[in-house]
């Protein structure tokens, strides 16, 4: 695992979905924030210097959150949810989108909590409307649709690299401590690019022997890929304690649990767009507020205090839900034993 390591729930402040799981946070520019920092502001590098891991640590704050701990940000996601199987076109699911609310809080060490919490929902493809209910092409039924919703998804920002998330104790990797250097490259047009990547295999929470139909089998295998792109001015301006930046974000994971697709062959691909939102929860659409506000009104907010665990959507899973019956005879879906042929559309 290099240096760049993040999960996309610890990358949601910068992209997913993830999902958790992982969505962008911040204003939509530096010029919302030349008012510059508070009186509560810590001192932060902005002389770029890629092999410094204070540069890196500072940096990484003003862009996953602002450095300033006076002030929330909320940022966004947008994408499409792919199926693949063996022998056939890849096929679009549904959309995905979501956002994060966050704050960054310094540590006596010199690192920095970020606190945070992150909803994603599913919109139907044709329609754009949310949903709650969707049509499984793969096993000809119609299942409940369970949003991603993480509260909290919290971890440390310091000048060492970030072990990978735990995910309640499951993930039990460990690699050896390094300077906390991530991947830049110089971009066109005077931008800085960041690059990210983390490929996790860990034991999957949800047990097939029980959770028969939700379970991918008993282990996650999980890939996230980010590029984040900004502005080199706002970086090295010491006005801005929250970098602008847009992005991309893709995710390789099992079949979801409510697909109700056990361990069928194949799994699912995120692909998304992320951006910063200027002035807040307002800036978001009206639905994807509302179905949030519906689920409470903390998810407008970032958490005010550290708490936890922070778990991924498949251990949220288990916790709110019971496993689906089995009907007589159930087996999970088989992909096509031949090659099919791409339909109009590639769905």
């Amino acid at each position: 695992m290099d240096d760049m390591t993040f999960s996309r729930r610890q990358s949601l402040g910068l992209a997913g979905a993830g999902i958790a799981a992982g969505l962008v946070t911040g204003t939509a520019s530096a010029s919302a924030a030349t008012s510059g920092p508070s009186a509560k502001t810590p001192a932060f590098k902005t002389r770029i210097d890629f092999k410094d891991p204070e540069w890196n640590r500072d940096t990484y704050v003003r862009i996953d959150a602002d450095i300033d701990p006076t002030k929330e940000k909320v940022g966004w996601l947008k994408g499409k949810v792919y199926g693949v199987r063996p022998n056939e076109p890849v096929r679009q699911l549904f959309l995905n989108e979501g956002f994060s609310v966050v704050r960054s809080v310094r540590q006596e060490d010199g690192s920095y909590r970020r606190l945070l919490r992150e909803i994603v929902f599913y919109r139907d493809i044709e329609t754009g409307k949310l949903i709650d209910k969707w049509y499984n092409p793969y096993t000809d039924e119609t299942v409940d649709v369970v949003p991603i919703a993480n509260d909290p998804f919290n971890f440390t920002i310091s000048q060492w690299a970030p072990e990978p998330p735990s995910y309640g104790g499951l993930n039990k990797d460990k690699p050896p401590r390094k300077p906390f250097l991530m991947e830049w490259e110089e971009g066109p047009n005077d931008t800085l690019i960041l690059r990210s990547d983390i490929d996790m295999m860990y034991p999957n929470g949800l047990d097939p022997k029980t959770w028969v139909r939700e379970s991918s089998g008993p282990f996650n295998r999980v890939s996230e890929h980010f590029i984040y792109t900004m502005n080199r001015k706002d970086v090295e301006n010491p006005k801005v304690t929250h970098i602008q930046h847009i992005g991309a974000w893709t995710r390789i994971t099992p079949w979801l649990p409510w697909m109700l697709m056990g361990q069928a062959e194949g799994h699912v691909n995120y692909f998304n767009n992320f951006t910063t939102v200027e002035n807040g929860i307002s800036d978001l659409p009206e639905d994807l507020v509302a179905a949030a506000r519906n689920m409470g009104d903390k998810w407008l907010h970032a958490p005010e205090s550290d708490y936890g665990p922070s778990l991924s959507s498949i251990e949220n899973y288990k916790k709110d839900h019971e496993p689906a019956p089995v009907p007589e005879g159930w087996e999970p879906a088989r992909a096509p034993a031949t090659p099919q042929p791409l339909q109009r559309g590639g769905k």
